[in-house]
């Protein structure tokens, strides 16, 4: 009798860049595809659909999206002709006209609102014929309105013990320098029961660590209670969902795991949620809260809706009422206007307020933001220049943090045999634990401080 070989599942390879919401993105797109008919590859060449999503934010992000769309289209051409690309992610939802027009050789377009449609999109590109002129299929919508779900389908690229739970998408913010509500729309945030529900599902499949995420992670509810309440009113829990009443809930989810709270806005904390991460057994002491500037011309300028004074105030607030905090801001500089007195200003404010974790970003020219108009454009090599004063100045001040860790035990979770990350340490972004014996990945672990490498710490095994 004759055995008849089960035809092949056509592959999904993905490339995906940018951030961590955009991460997200691209692993909802591979649930999607692996719920159905098609196997997911890590290995692009292999892939009969290559997805490259991609990143539009900054300039640099935006050249290492085209560049990687380029590549990825000649490596097709030498190793597998017959390969469909789609580009999918900011770059394409921002660019789509323009890359429909200046890479005819992608086979497809999609923007944010596609992402839940991905696995019939695909049917969609794999049967299209092959033009004689090539041309895009377009399917990017102009205003994203998508938010997932708990129920949504997800394949985590992340290491199993850490993932990313998205809990808005857009962004209200009016920021002189950014263009993200222009591409993601405005904040929409999910129901506490939906992000409780997928932070259960994450927990029972072993993460260890959930990293809330989100344009504005304070914001979160806000929009679903404001325009009654009126948005000028003060944040009431009774009102409806907040940021302190989600962190309550996951709070009571059993296991072992840490909840880390990331991309917060100075304007929008309150005693309330300082209060709620006091008391949590679950949210890590670190906050990751990105400022920006601190210059009260710069701050206007750039639109930050905070005053120098709120944020002065709001730091003492966080160090006072969350004991062991470990606080990460990040700062633009060389913003159009920016003198070398603003930029003293913001280093003196370094000195002074001790970052535990601290990034600096030399300011990016955005094309359809305010600030890409504005005049007082600062030369680049102005902005390299101040940009090694700061981090010059907070590597000093990482070295000296960490040297006063040594001797101490940490509570530290595993990512690889000999590394591991502190409450402190978000992932991609912050320091490392250095191992000087391994233990396994993916577990808590309890550790001496032994050392320190500027930023990193070197510890062993309690």
């Amino acid at each position: 009798m004759e055995t008849r070989t089960a035809p092949a599942r056509p592959k999904i390879g993905m490339v995906s860049l940018g951030c961590a919401k955009n991460l997200v993105d691209a692993e909802i797109m591979l649930g999607g595809a692996a719920r159905g008919e098609f196997e997911i590859t890590r290995e692009p060449a292999e892939a009969d659909v290559l997805v490259i999503n991609t990143c539009g934010f900054i300039d640099t992000a935006k050249e290492e999206s085209i560049d990687t769309i380029l590549e990825m289209h000649d490596r097709r051409m030498r190793e597998n002709p017959g390969q469909k690309i789609i580009v999918s992610g900011c770059l394409a939802q921002r660019y789509h006209d323009q890359l429909r027009e200046e890479i005819p050789e992608v086979d497809a377009l999609i923007g944010l609102d596609q992402i839940a449609r991905f696995p019939e999109i695909v049917r969609e590109v794999l049967a299209r014929p092959v033009p004689e002129i090539p041309a895009p299929l377009d399917l990017v919508t102009r205003q994203s309105r998508y938010i997932p779900d708990y129920d949504t389908p997800r394949f985590l690229l992340t290491p199993r013990h850490s993932a990313y739970l998205k809990i808005a998408e857009g962004c209200n913010h009016p920021c002189s320098f950014c263009v993200i509500p222009q591409m993601r729309g405005r904040h929409r945030s999910r129901t506490i029961a939906s992000v409780v529900a997928e932070a259960r599902q994450l927990v029972a499949n072993g993460v260890k660590e959930i990293n809330l995420i989100s344009q504005d992670t304070t914001y979160f509810g806000m929009d679903l209670w404001t325009e009654k309440a009126g948005p000028r009113q003060p944040v009431d829990s009774s009102r409806g969902p907040t940021l302190s009443r989600l962190l309550e809930e996951l709070d009571q989810i059993d296991g072992e795991f840490w909840i880390r709270l990331l991309y917060t806005h100075p304007a929008h904390w309150s005693g309330e949620l300082i209060e709620t991460i006091a008391q949590s057994r679950k949210v890590a002491r670190y906050i990751d809260m990105p400022l920006q500037h601190i210059h009260a011309d710069m701050l206007s300028t750039m639109r930050r809706e905070t005053s120098r004074q709120h944020i002065e105030d709001l730091i003492v607030q966080l160090r006072e009422g969350i004991p062991g905090l470990g606080l990460r801001t990040t700062f633009i500089i060389g913003f159009p206007g920016e003198t070398e007195e603003h930029f003293t200003s913001l280093l003196e404010f370094i000195a002074r307020v001790r970052f535990e974790r601290l990034g600096v970003f030399a300011y990016s020219q955005e094309e359809g933001s305010r600030a890409g108009k504005m005049d007082g454009q600062i030369p680049t090599a102005v902005k390299n220049r101040r940009h090694r004063r700061a981090m010059q100045l907070q590597q000093q001040i990482a070295r000296e943090h960490a040297a006063k860790r040594c001797g101490q035990v940490l509570r530290v979770l595993v990512e690889q045999p000999l590394v591991a990350r502190s409450e402190h340490d978000a992932p991609e972004v912050d320091c490392r634990v250095l191992l000087e014996e391994p233990l396994p990945a993916g577990e808590f672990a309890d550790v001496r401080v032994t050392g320190s490498q500027v930023y990193d710490l070197t510890a062993q095994a309690v």
